[in-house]
């Protein structure tokens, strides 16, 4: 009985395999390794954010940066200005023919910009989207739905990557602050800053 059992669960097990490949999906899995340029990262996104857990884990397994918990305490910082666990949408791909909906899109996006600790912008804003279709069969719901959160986490962990190699291409030598405003009237400029520019705030 216990052999007919186990035969059973690896047979379902490999339908399930099956079927995911036959749709052409995989988890990606982790990227390479990346050389950051700043000792200290803050990611401007929730605590609780699946995308900030995944991003923060990465930026840690390299080893060389810091993840803080404050913007003001980080040499560099990730300003999320467009949110994909917030913006990300499912439209229709395509019909049958009866009119039914038989595949949808999904769609995976994020614009970010990185400052260093003067708030002088290192990064412009970049935008990343992702997309992924998803076959549609109203007979297999609850498969779909667990097929859309697996392409979810595949895009979220594509996603990450695309971030890392971004991130680890800033250019942090050489970055100059903006120049000072006119001395005082009545004073004379000595050509140095008299103090240092306010940063840009971060949104």
């Amino acid at each position: 009985m216990a052999t007919t059992s186990s035969r059973f669960l690896c047979a379902a097990v490999l339908a399930a395999t099956l079927t995911l490949s036959g749709c052409g999906f995989h988890l990606r899995g982790d990227g390479g390794h990346y050389t950051l340029p700043f000792p200290t990262l803050y990611v401007g996104l929730p605590e609780s954010s699946p995308l900030a857990i995944d991003l923060k884990r990465n930026i840690r397994s390299n080893g060389g940066t810091t993840v803080v918990s404050s913007a003001k305490d980080a040499d560099g910082v990730i300003d999320v200005l467009s949110n994909p666990e917030r913006t990300r949408s499912k439209t229709i791909l395509s019909l049958n023919s009866n009119g039914r909906v038989r595949q949808y899109l999904l769609t995976y996006s994020i614009v970010f910009r990185v400052l260093n600790k003067q708030g002088v912008e290192l990064l412009a804003p970049t935008a990343i989207t992702l997309t992924r279709p998803i076959d549609f069969n109203e007979t297999q719901l609850l498969a779909k739905e667990q097929e859309e959160a697996l392409l979810y986490k595949d895009m979220q962990t594509d996603l990450v990557q695309q971030m890392m190699r971004r991130i680890a291409a800033v250019k942090t030598a050489g970055v100059s602050l903006p120049p000072p405003g006119p001395a005082p009237t009545g004073q004379q400029s000595s050509g140095q800053p008299s103090t240092i520019p306010p940063a840009v705030p971060i949104q």
